[in-house]
């Protein structure tokens, strides 16, 4: 018995290397987000008055948040499993990383020492684009189904 993979492009390794890698990252949003609605802040070192910060977290904020990490991690678990659908759950991804760096730059009075450090909000960023510049990059070529 033969198996049919005509028109099945093979994986290539840099996508595994990618999705391993970006799976990693991404896990650290997920749990900085389990960990804040888990209720484990002081747990994680955070003072009383950052508790009562993200405490006050609007549900909206918490809302564009919960798209931005679980949009960035299911992109790269659809991306492991060469699904298409890691491209709209990159495009989800980045609108919640808009809304939350328009929250925290602009919306809310984020305490200083709880704005996300400069290079982590870089990383995130440059993270996010490029996940979805390499997923929609992948289902051009083929690799995603």
């Amino acid at each position: 018995m033969t198996t049919v993979t005509e028109g099945r492009m093979p994986t290539p390794v840099h996508l595994w290397v990618v999705g391993i890698v970006t799976l990693l990252f991404n896990s650290m949003g997920i749990i900085s987000y389990l960990s804040t609605k888990l209720g484990k802040l002081e747990e994680m070192g955070m003072t009383p008055s950052q508790i009562a910060f993200m405490e006050s977290y609007p549900a909206w904020a918490t809302a564009v948040w919960a798209m931005g990490v679980w949009g960035a991690f299911a992109g790269s678990v659809l991306l492991l499993l060469r699904s298409k659908w890691a491209v709209p759950a990159m495009a989800i991804a980045l609108a919640g990383l808009i809304g939350v760096t328009m929250a925290e730059n602009v919306i809310l009075d984020t305490p200083a020492d709880m704005a996300t450090p400069l290079g982590l909000k870089l990383s995130i960023w440059v993270s996010t684009l490029f996940l979805l510049f390499y997923s929609v990059r992948m289902k051009k070529a083929g690799v995603l189904r």
